[in-house]
């Protein structure tokens, strides 16, 4: 993904999490309307970071770190009382 049109066309196939197209428009809109035109830093760290939800959304690793992680949590709660 090089471009916005690029991370705006795997959002909405659906390659991010759900909810992110729509997450990304709107938060891209936030940043985009009141910033200078001379400094779009904001916009650049909202493009990499759902760039990232991206790839990490893809890793084939990652629903079982997710769920490994929840597993712990539970755990750790449940010792806990």
């Amino acid at each position: 993904m090089r471009t916005i049109g690029e991370l705006r066309a795997a959002l909405v196939m659906g390659y991010g999490f759900p909810g992110d197209a729509d997450d990304f428009e709107a938060e891209l809109a936030r940043e985009i309307n009141p910033a200078d035109p001379a400094d779009l830093s904001g916009a650049v760290r909202l493009v990499e970071e759902f760039r990232g939800r991206i790839v990490a959304r893809q890793d084939p690793g990652f629903d079982t770190a997710v769920a490994a992680a929840v597993a712990e949590i539970r755990a750790a709660r449940a010792t806990s009382r």
